[in-house]
Parts: C-alpha cells; structure tokens; sequence
C-alpha cells in the first residue's frame, strides 16, 4: 500500500498543538505519528488522503499557532532495512514480554518473546495504543478462549493472546500488506492457531468469540462496535484503543447502549486502551 507522509511544521506551544493535532487527524485516517524536532510526521494510506480535510482542521484549529505542511509520497517497499538503519529498538513491556525484530540480538529473556519483521512503516508496538493493549493481553485470562483481532495490522496481538493461551484466533485487516505481513510474523513465532483474512468489520459474519481486540481509531470504532457486540460471546470481552482520554465518554456511551461496561483503562501519553465486558 502506498502512504504519504504529511509533515506539519508547528512554530508554537509544539506539545500541546502536537497532541490536538495528532487526534485531530486522527479521525480523518490519519494511522502513525512520528514527532521529530519541532515537526509532527503523519502517515496516511494515499488513498485516504484529501488535502480539503486537513485545510479544514488547520482553518478551524481551536489553538492559536502557526504551522504549516508539507506532503510527500512514500515508497511502497519492504521497510525493514529503514528500521534498521533508524535504530529500531526492542520494546519491553512490564518486564514480561520483549518485542524485537529477527535482526536484533542479545535481548532480555522474558516470559514471552515476540518477532516482529514489519513490512511497512507501522506496527511494531512503539505506538502507545499497541503497548497499553499488550499490558492488558498480559493481565488477562486468555486460556481456551476464542479471540479475534480486528485491524490486527502485523497481528502482534494475536500472536501474544495466542501465547497467552487461546484456543482459536481469527485476525482482520483492510491492508493485503498487513495480510502478508502478519503471515510472515505468525511464522517466525511458531503460532499455527491464527487464521489471517482481508477484510472489515463485515467480515466477521457470525462468527463468535470470547475475546475481540479492535486498535484502529474511534470513529471506525463508533461505527464498527455494533458488529463486534453482535460477535462477542456471552459474558465476553471487548478491548479497544486507538483513540484519547478524551474520547472515553463518547465511546463508553455507544458501549453502553450495546450493553458493555467499562472494566478498566490503561494510558499512555493520552492514547488509551479501554476493555469492556457484556453485561447481558
């Protein structure tokens, strides 16, 4: 999949600006934010992308500031040498599970080990939704249990919930790289209970599970969570990130109205991952 990177040069107050921004174009398609000096780097699928959305942000920015952007196309290719070059570090989450790619060496030993080679700029869990939802997978019961990843990206959660002990997953996503990507990982962490397919919210059909994970951004999730309620168990779990502090209200409301309540949250930098539980 081709992406543009989107580079908004911000002359002012860059933390705050930053964050608004960043949810901001979040809810226009925006997938990765990269901060570098007093610049905020967006990724979006070319596809996505409508230079009139983000003029329209910018001319109705609630923050005065000054910031301007500029927009360049990515190459479509494999990215793991890039993340290479740049360093890309494990990750340790709780002291209980590194995540690395196959070039790295010498790692902590940990009660669980996950190999991720991304074949795109994205998802590798340095994104803090991926880790805050890592940190729940860690705490909670999976053993037996039926789970699906929805915009399971390089399936990191899948493989994790599959060594936390489920029975069967089912990973989804829109993007074929993902498709490939998440092909290669599953191999190169020996997990052989996941089935990967392309696809949305619609392709679940009835399927049922215990556990659905859905990180992609909140107004996907405002739209997507009545499929996901539909294909949730009884007394099943539904755990979702890819959206702000602020943002809870609103998505706890329409989880409400389903018939979930709200378990528990985990924050980092303002992104959370809130789990739920059907309530009846």
């Amino acid at each position: 999949m081709k992406y543009f990177e989107v580079t908004f040069q911000i002359e002012s107050d860059f933390e705050f600006i930053n964050d608004v921004l960043s949810s901001k174009l979040g809810e226009i398609g925006f997938e990765s934010f990269l901060e570098q000096g007093d610049a905020l780097l967006a990724y979006i699928p070319k596809d996505n992308y409508d230079s009139k959305l983000i003029d329209e942000i910018i001319l109705n920015f609630p923050i005065e500031g000054c910031f301007n952007y500029s927009v360049k196309e990515m190459e479509d290719k494999d990215w793991n040498e890039e993340w290479e070059k740049n360093f890309f570090q494990p990750i340790i989450i709780d002291d209980k599970c590194v995540i690395r790619s196959s070039f790295h060496q010498g790692t902590p030993k940990l009660e669980y080990e996950i190999i991720i080679n991304p074949q795109m700029a994205f998802g590798t869990g340095h994104h803090e939704t991926t880790s805050s939802v890592i940190r729940h997978l860690l705490e909670i019961d999976l053993k037996g249990k039926t789970v699906l990843d929805m915009g399971c990206g390089t399936s990191i959660l899948a493989i994790l919930a599959s060594m936390r002990g489920a029975k069967d997953l089912l990973a989804i996503d829109i993007d074929d790289w993902c498709i490939r990507n998440s092909e290669e990982n599953l191999l190169l962490n020996n997990i052989q209970n996941v089935t990967v397919e392309l696809g949305d919210a619609q392709t679940i059909g009835d399927r049922h599970f215990d556990f659905i994970i859905a990180n992609i951004n909140r107004n996907i999730l405002l739209r997507d969570m009545p499929y996901y309620v539909k294909s949730l168990n009884k007394k099943g779990s539904l755990l979702m990130s890819g959206f702000y502090n602020e943002d809870i209200p609103m998505i706890e409301a329409e989880a409400n109205r389903l018939g979930l309540k709200k378990i528990s949250v985990k924050e980092k930098n303002n992104w959370v991952a809130v789990l739920f539980k059907d309530e009846k």
